[in-house]
């Protein structure tokens, strides 16, 4: 059986966040997690963000329990709209907060020193890769550095995005951009926003500063968030 008959002091470490959660929320404030246990979730914003251990969103936003509903993968991407029988994680969660919990806001999370982007931009320059799943899925934005680094596994390739090690948060936002783009390929998300009963924002966290940025809806441009 693969499982330790001691636990490590990680896990010791979460065990005791649980008992701290337990007394905060359910022993301090017992009435709103009764509400949320018997009436159900009802989030306003799904949040697509990165696995990444440093941008945890709801840790970031101070949200509490039953304000966000979460997906988290590799490099905060969204996938477009491919209905075709095979396993879609991020789909199916899109899915379900915009057609079952019918959310209002859909934000996508970005942020500065991703792995999942340092890997798209080394995977154009020709570098190989030996991981099953990373590198295909990462290619879903793809379209992120083409106004950035040259045809795939070409000198120009190679040369970009040798710049772009040193500024990779230019392809980071862009990744954010085309997750958008992709946002609006899901038939149900189109037609909210032209409803006026969605929205969508882009969202990129700088670590090292704290500061947010967000697309500006008019310049279609990144800004710090006053």
């Amino acid at each position: 059986m693969p499982f330790s008959s001691q636990p490590s002091e990680p896990i010791r470490q979460l065990l005791a966040g649980i008992k701290a959660f337990r007394a905060r929320y359910y022993e301090r404030r017992p009435d709103s997690m009764r509400q949320l246990a018997t009436e159900g979730q009802h989030p306003e914003v799904l949040l697509i963000g990165c696995s990444d251990s440093r941008v945890d969103p709801a840790l970031l936003t101070m949200a509490e329990p039953g304000e966000l509903f979460v997906v988290r993968n590799v490099a905060n991407l969204v996938p477009p709209y491919q209905p075709d029988g095979a396993y879609h994680g991020t789909s199916a969660a899109i899915e379900y907060a915009v057609k079952s919990l019918k959310v209002s806001e859909i934000i996508v999370l970005g942020h500065a020193q991703c792995g999942g982007i340092q890997g798209l931009i080394r995977l154009r320059a020709g570098q190989k890769s030996n991981d099953d799943f990373v590198s295909p899925w990462v290619s879903i934005a793809g379209s992120a550095l083409d106004p950035y680094v040259g045809p795939e596994g070409s000198e120009q390739a190679r040369a970009d995005a040798e710049k772009l090690q040193s500024t990779p948060a230019v392809i980071e936002r862009a990744a954010v951009r085309a997750s958008v783009e992709n946002l609006m390929t899901f038939p149900f998300v189109r037609q909210g926003v032209e409803a006026g009963t969605l929205n969508i924002h882009g969202w990129w966290f700088d670590i090292q500063s704290g500061e947010m940025w967000a697309i500006n809806p008019t310049s279609r441009l990144f800004q710090p968030v006053e």
